[in-house]
Formats: C-alpha cells, structure tokens, sequence
C-alpha cells in the first residue's frame, strides 16, 4: 500500500504548425466554454495578431498591457470582473501571458495560451514570472486550458528572444542536476517523469542547434515543441524543479544587481555554463552547453551579456540567498572561487 498521490494538470489541447492563429477559435470551441472571451494582450502582438485573434470571437473585450506587474495583473482582474468572461486569451510573450495567467486564477477562469514568441517555457507552465522593482515573483498558478502556437507568427519575432527560449531550454540540464542533488541531500520530491522528459528536452535543442536559424518557420516549430514538453515538466512535477535551479537563482540576482540585466533565458544560459562545471568538473558537460549556445547566437560570456565581471562574480557568490532552493551553490561560493571557475570556462 502508498499513500502517494498527486493532481497533475495540463493542457487539453496544444496546437503547434504554420498558420495555427486561425485555428484558435476552433480550439476553444473544442473545450466547450461558452460565454464570451477576454483578449489579454501588449501593443505589438496586438497590433500583428489582435485583429485575426478577435475576429475568431464575439463580443470580446481587450485589454492592452504595456508592462508585466502586479498593476498589469489588478488590472486586467477588475475588467474580468466587470465583463464576467468566460475565460481569457493571452496574445504575446512572457508580458501578456504572465499576467493573464495570473488574472484568470484571481477570477477563478481558465485562459488560452497564445504566443508569438518562443521566448520561455511559461506559455505552457503553471508558473508565473512577476517582476517587482529590481526583483521577480515567481508564482504557482494553473496551466492554460489550451496552447495554440502559430509557428509562422513565431519566427517573426526578434530573433534574441527566440535565442532566449532556447537557452532557457538548454539550461533545464543543470536544473535537473541540481534538483536530483537536492533528493539525495535534502530528500526534495523528485519526479523520474519529469527529470527525464526535462532533459530530454533540453537535449532536443543542444542536438539539434545547427538547425537553429534566424526566421525560418521550422526552428520556431522545434524551440515551440521544446518551450511546450518542459512546461509539461514543470506541470508534472508540480513545482518550477525541472527548468530551475541555480542558474536560475544566478539570473534572478542578476536582476537585482545589475545596472542593465539582460534577457532571463540569456542570463540563465551563461548561468549554465558554470553550474555545470560545478556538477561535472572539467570534462564534464559544460562545454556541450557553451558550444550550442555559440551555434545559436545566444551569449556565453559576462560581455556578451553586457553585465560587467564583478557583477556576474558577485550575482554567482551570492545566488544562494535568493530563495530557499538546494542547489549546487549549497550556501554559497567564495567569491574568488567563482572568479576561477568562471575564468577557466570563458564566462568572464
């Protein structure tokens, strides 16, 4: 006999192809939702995909956010409550879908994920990034009910943000690393499930970065399937384990601490390229990440970050203390140990 039980929830539907905007409708037919939509959006996606997505609906309101925040989100939560929709539809990047996944749990209505680009894995996670000043939240709330992923839309997107999709894909190889170091010393609950389809797809990246090209449709629909498999993860696991850990905790710092932070799925790129000389040493794997990221145009060092080197020095000797995470950085680094570990892989 176990006790052991878990409440796993996912996408019902994910349509990923050319030409999928046109399909949404259709998609959200299929769930049998009734009652009018709300269109939660940000002024360029808007203004590619706001006209074709709305026509699909009727009567729905629209609701442009400028910025990610918790105003963004009481916002579009007091126009929820004024219109009483039946679910919302977030339009665009990390921007419209954060906040839109967290308006619909304030309102208790499920939502409908729809990217336009392949920037992170939270078009399809049960997590939201919320930033707060120099800092970011990073908050439980349900999937999507559905994810409709128009590949052609995608790669029209400026191609850094498609790199950074990547490259937060790619650093779900030290994630699960750290998450199993923490099962084994800590006793964290680990899922096989989720490490496994995490790395997984992580490897589908690295494996295939030379196929990786600016504007071309077929790279939009490999990074699209990679952003949805690791929030599939994420949602199995029921917890951010599987695409978080210390490289995640040093992109978080950097936030807080740096002049000009860079892209998230940059920073946790380069993050990378450390913490896994940390778990593997010199012939370790390390190089593998650096070397696709390189064949992507992601950056692989502090200058291509355009942070200096005592802010990535500092942001790695104090990771740690962001959040209550077992990591590799255990309860920190010495900074000049940081100083030669990130010298010797090139980061700084």
């Amino acid at each position: 006999m176990t006790d052991k039980s878990r409440w796993i929830k996912l996408p019902r539907n994910v349509l990923v192809g050319h030409g999928m905007l046109d399909e949404v409708g259709d998609a959200v037919g299929e769930l049998g939702l009734g009652g009018e939509a709300l269109l939660v959006t940000s002024p360029t996606p808007d203004e590619l995909a706001g006209d074709r997505l709305r026509a699909q609906f009727d009567d729905a309101t629209t609701v442009v956010v400028e910025t990610a925040g918790y105003d963004a989100i009481e916002r579009v939560t007091r126009t929820a409550e004024e219109v009483e929709p039946a679910y919302l539809v977030a339009l665009g990047g990390g921007k419209a879908i954060d906040v839109a996944k967290m308006a619909a749990e304030e309102v208790g209505r499920g939502f409908v994920s729809v990217p336009t680009a392949a920037s992170h894995d939270g078009i399809v996670s049960g997590r939201s990034s919320i930033p707060e000043g120099k800092t970011r939240h990073s908050v439980a709330a349900d999937p999507p009910l559905a994810v409709v992923a128009d590949t052609e839309l995608m790669a029209q997107a400026p191609w850094r943000l498609t790199t950074a999709g990547c490259a937060d894909i790619i650093s779900n190889y030290t994630a699960v690393k750290d998450w199993r170091l923490a099962h084994r010393l800590k006793g964290a609950r680990y899922s096989e499930y989720a490490g496994a389809l995490s790395e997984m797809t992580a490897e589908m990246l690295v494996g295939n970065a030379d196929s990786i090209k600016e504007g071309l449709v077929e790279s939009a629909w490999l990074v699209s399937k990679a952003l949805v498999s690791s929030g599939v993860a994420m949602s199995i696991a029921g917890s951010s384990r599987p695409a978080s850990g210390a490289e995640h905790l040093f992109s978080h710092q950097l936030d807080r601490i740096a002049p000009e932070p860079a892209l998230h799925g940059h920073q946790v790129g380069v993050g990378a390229i450390v913490i896994e000389y940390l778990h593997t040493g010199e012939d370790g794997g390390w190089q593998l990440i650096r070397d696709a990221l390189e064949e992507i145009g992601a950056p692989t060092t502090a200058d291509e970050l355009g942070v200096s080197t005592e802010v990535v020095v500092e942001a790695l000797a104090t990771a740690h203390e962001i959040r209550d995470r077992y990591t590799i950085l255990g309860d920190g680094m010495e900074p000049s140990a940081v100083r030669e570990v990130a010298t010797y892989t090139g980061v700084i």
